[in-house]
């Protein structure tokens, strides 16, 4: 690592974050860039060899080869470049936001700072001692973070240019973890090998590293990202097949409307996947079979002290990932304001099989066959973070919170807090059955969240049992009262044994509204505080 250079007040006052993350961005697009004409030398390539042939003809094939390879070989390198410069411009953002609180904090005790960075007491005011000290020691704080970002990106970018003068590829190693190992001993495995090995592999084998707990966020991004395209086209290919098919019945329709929901949301993920946006994105799984699957984190969630895995509920897929990640979003947000120093990473994990009706909802499978890929990516994100550990927390919604629950229960997560929000029960009856400490289990039921309706099924068939018509059966199901949901005690209850934090009356998709206490509930568990 470089030695940190000294930052100064002025500069770090005047720096523009938003400027870095531009030119990340831009080195991104130059990586897409580098794929197209990448594929452009194929073509070509296969054009010359139908009509061309002998010694002539096999070097210009050899040297298009080369060519294609060099350029197939830049777009990982680029990626990486914007992954650098984006995290440069996060850690930049965090050190002003010091500098601001201690800024806020010297006006507030009347504490002096020169455009230098001098600190001292104000004379008509004449604060005590220990308030200079703390703007003092709050300030080098700030310029210090500033200095180890600056030397940890110099170092960083140092190395690709080296790569690049040596050749960014080497043979590929000769060993392969399995799609479903261990996380820990994934990450040993990467670990052990050279750069050129974990280039190589992004660039030949994206697939396997883009889906494998125990690769880092980095190394996952960059192979996901080349894969877009060709999940595009998957995408487009399904489209075509549907729309072929004629007559078209009520299934056929559905399909129809299902692929272009998923197109719809697809082709919104890559926006935000290339915007400039802070904080940036992080593209750590995506599966276009089905309705879809995607896994998208908001900042590096191996390089922050803070990092939140959010589980949705019901109805959730590809076609509306941008919205969830907003949720996200939010929290993290709202963490900034109330830790402006601090970096903090939202993870959207939103793959499993999410119900679509209410009569798949009203059952735990689809929540216990989650269970162990969340159990996995748990396990994936304490073994990839960088020293020192982050604190994690999860985050369940609606069936989402079942899913946490179950995987709580049945696998184990590798979690410092739970949090549920608008839950139809999480699978236990007592925080203590989740495997962390019932103070580190937290939950929050809005007063008008129609989930409150929700009543046991076991009520449902005594009510039945008694003879009441199935109308009344069903008032009566959602009339009644107590602690009990559909999938056990309510943990939003005393009686869960965990801790709640209030929400206001917005409904059971209304956690996140800018104006809902619940809001700050879930930032303040992500903060630890």
């Amino acid at each position: 690592m470089s030695t940190p250079t000294r930052v100064g007040y002025a500069q770090l006052s005047t720096a523009d974050p938003s400027a870095w993350r531009a030119t990340g961005s831009s080195w991104a697009g130059l990586g897409g860039l580098a794929e197209r004409r990448a594929g452009e030398l194929t073509e070509v390539g296969n054009t010359l060899r139908t009509g061309w042939s002998g010694s002539a003809a096999g070097s210009a094939d050899a040297r298009l080869s080369g060519l294609r390879h060099e350029l197939v070989a830049l777009a990982p390198a680029a990626i990486e470049t914007d992954q650098v410069l984006a995290e440069f411009a996060a850690r930049l953002v965090a050190a002003r936001g010091r500098l601001t609180a201690a800024v806020a904090a010297a006006a507030e005790t009347g504490v002096l700072i020169d455009r230098r960075g001098g600190v001292r007491a104000d004379p008509t005011r004449m604060p005590p001692e220990h308030a200079v000290r703390q703007v003092s020691t709050a300030l080098r704080s700030a310029l210090d973070q500033a200095a180890t970002a600056d030397a940890e990106a110099t170092a960083r970018l140092a190395r690709l240019t080296e790569a690049a003068g040596t050749g960014w590829t080497a043979r590929p190693p000769s060993y392969r973890p399995p799609p479903n190992a261990d996380p820990a001993l994934v990450r040993r495995w990467w670990a052990g090998l050279t750069s050129a090995e974990r280039r190589w592999l992004v660039v030949h084998e994206p697939e396997l590293i883009g889906r494998l707990d125990g690769v880092p966020a980095d190394a996952r991004d960059q192979a996901n990202r080349l894969l877009l395209a060709a999940r595009r086209a998957e995408l487009v290919q399904r489209w075509e097949q549907l729309l072929a098919r004629l007559p078209r019945g009520p299934a056929e329709l559905a399909g129809l409307r299902a692929v272009d929901a998923a197109r719809s949301g697809l082709d919104a993920l890559v926006d935000r996947l290339e915007s400039a946006q802070q904080p940036r994105a992080y593209l750590l799984g995506l599966d276009v079979g089905g309705e879809g699957r995607a896994v998208v984190a908001l900042g590096n969630p191996d390089r922050a002290t803070d990092v939140l895995t959010y589980v949705p509920g019901m109805t959730s897929g590809l076609h509306d990932a941008t919205g969830e990640l907003g949720r996200a979003a939010r929290v993290l947000a709202r963490c900034a304001e109330l830790a402006p120093g601090t970096q903090t990473s939202a993870v959207l994990w939103l793959d499993y099989d999410a119900p679509d009706f209410l009569h798949e909802a009203a059952w735990d499978g689809q929540a216990r066959a989650a269970g162990e890929a969340l159990h996995r990516f748990q396990e994936g994100l304490r073994a990839t973070h960088d020293d020192p550990p982050g604190r994690q927390t999860v985050l369940g919604h609606s069936y989402g919170s079942l899913v946490v629950g179950t995987a709580a229960r049945d696998h184990g997560l590798a979690a410092d807090a739970l949090v549920f929000v608008g839950s139809p029960g999480v699978g236990v009856t007592h925080a203590a059955d989740l495997g962390l400490p019932p103070d580190q289990v937290w939950a929050s039921t809005a007063p008008d969240d129609v989930i409150r309706l929700t009543r046991p099924p076991d009520e449902l068939a005594r009510r039945a049992a008694l003879g009441a018509s199935p109308v009344g059966t069903i008032v009566g199901w959602l009339a009644g009262s107590g602690d009990e949901r559909w999938f056990g005690r309510d943990p939003a209850e005393p009686g869960f044994g965990g801790r709640t934090f209030p929400s206001g009356r917005y409904g059971h998709t209304g956690y996140w509204h800018p104006d809902n206490p619940a809001l700050d509930g879930m930032a303040r568990v992500v903060l630890g505080r």
